[in-house]
């Protein structure tokens, strides 16, 4: 019984491993296409924070920008 568990907990560690490795390749190719923007003149800056909103929520954006506006106001940035 006890070679069945340590088999599961290495297969479950071996998976692990394996999709830390995906998810290093795929940060690494996120890398290059933010260095291939700023090569083209775009801000990466910029794009990372239209990649943050666009996985939010409409209504949830907008009360974020609703507020980011009233802190903004009552800091004298606009």
């Amino acid at each position: 019984m006890a070679d069945s568990a340590d088999d599961r907990l290495r297969l479950l560690i071996e998976r692990i491993e394996r999709l830390e490795e995906e998810k290093k390749g795929i940060g690494d190719d996120i890398k290059d296409v933010y260095s291939e923007a700023k090569s083209t003149g775009y801000d990466p800056k910029i794009m990372r924070q239209i990649v943050r909103l666009r996985k939010l929520k409409p209504d949830d954006r907008r009360e974020m920008e609703a507020i980011l506006d009233t802190y903004k106001n009552a800091l004298g940035l606009e």
